[in-house]
C-alpha cells in the first residue's frame, strides 16, 4: 500500500510540475529590487541566503527559480506529499518538517545544507496564521550568520482558494510582480526579546512588500526600477556559483537546536 502511495505521489508531482510550468509560463513577470545582487541568478550574487515569502504565493518562485541551488522547507503533512515531488521536478531540493512534526530533524538538515546551498522558507506555513512570521527563519539567520531576503509577490486579481492562506491562483496571461528586499543581516546569538523584535520587523517588511507587489500587479503601472523576470537556472558549466561559507562550530549548533526546542515548547 505504501509503495502504491509513493508511486501515486511521484506521478502526481510529475503531472503537477508540468501543469505549473504550462500555466505559469503565460504570465508577464516583473521585479523591483532594492539590491539586485540578492537574486541567485545574478552573477553578482555571492554567498548563501535565506529567502522567505508568504505560503499563498509559492507557485511564483516555484516556477521562476528552479535549479538555483535552493533547498525548500516543507512540512511532513500528507497534503504536501505531492507538493514536495512537484518542487523536486521543478528543480528544488527539499527538507521536510515543521514545529509540530519533525522540526528538530529538519532544522539539523537545514543547517547541514546551508553550508553550500540557499534556503527558502514560507514562514507562515504549514498552517498559518496567514501572513504571520514564525520565529524559525530569524533564529536560523541569527545562529548561522546568513542574511534573510524577504520577497513580496502579487498577481493581477488572482483567484483565491478557500484554504487557511487564501492561496492565490493567477489568471492566465495576467501580470505577476515581485518586490524584493535587500539582504537583512540579523545579529548573532539574539536572545528571546531580540528574536521577537526582529521577527516583528521582518514580518512588517514582508507584508509591506507583498501589499506593494499586489497593488503594482493590479494597477498595471510602471516602476522606474522595474526589470523583467524570466525562468532561469544558475548552472554555469555544471558548476554552482555559491561557495561554502564558514559555519558555527558543531557544539554551538547542538546548543542552538536545544535552545530552539525549548523556545518552541514555551
Amino acid at each position: 500500500m505504501k509503495i502504491v502511495k509513493q508511486f501515486l505521489n511521484h506521478v502526481g508531482g510529475l503531472l503537477a510540475s508540468a501543469a505549473v510550468r504550462r500555466w505559469m509560463s503565460t504570465l508577464e513577470y516583473k521585479c523591483a529590487y532594492y539590491d539586485e545582487s540578492v537574486d541567485p541568478v545574478k552573477p553578482s550574487c555571492r554567498g548563501q541566503k535565506i529567502y522567505i515569502f508568504w505560503h499563498e504565493y509559492i507557485l511564483f518562485p516555484l516556477y521562476l527559480r528552479g535549479n538555483c541551488n535552493l533547498t525548500m522547507l516543507l512540512s511532513r503533512h500528507r497534503d504536501t506529499d505531492v507538493l514536495s515531488r512537484t518542487a523536486y521536478h521543478m528543480g528544488f531540493e527539499f527538507v521536510r518538517g515543521s514545529t509540530n512534526r519533525g522540526g528538530m530533524a529538519a532544522l539539523r538538515e537545514l543547517v547541514r545544507r546551508s553550508r553550500n546551498m540557499n534556503l527558502t522558507i514560507t514562514p507562515d506555513g504549514p498552517r498559518g496564521p496567514r501572513r504571520t512570521l514564525a520565529q524559525g527563519p530569524i533564529y536560523l539567520a541569527s545562529k548561522l550568520g546568513l542574511p534573510i531576503v524577504a520577497m513580496g509577490f502579487g498577481y493581477d486579481r488572482p483567484w483565491r482558494i478557500g484554504t487557511w492562506d487564501h492561496h492565490a491562483i493567477p489568471r492566465p496571461f495576467s501580470r505577476a510582480r515581485a518586490v524584493v528586499s535587500p539582504a537583512i543581516h540579523v545579529p548573532t546569538d539574539l536572545d528571546r526579546d531580540g528574536l521577537e523584535r526582529y521577527r516583528l520587523h521582518v514580518e512588517q517588511l514582508m507584508n509591506r512588500l507583498t501589499l506593494e507587489a499586489e497593488a503594482w500587479a493590479e494597477s498595471g503601472t510602471r516602476k522606474v526600477e522595474e526589470l523583467p523576470l524570466r525562468r532561469e537556472p544558475i548552472w554555469r558549466g555544471h558548476a554552482r556559483l555559491d561557495v561554502p561559507h564558514e559555519h558555527i562550530a558543531p557544539p554551538s549548533i547542538k546548543s542552538a537546536l536545544q535552545n530552539l526546542a525549548v523556545n518552541q515548547r514555551k
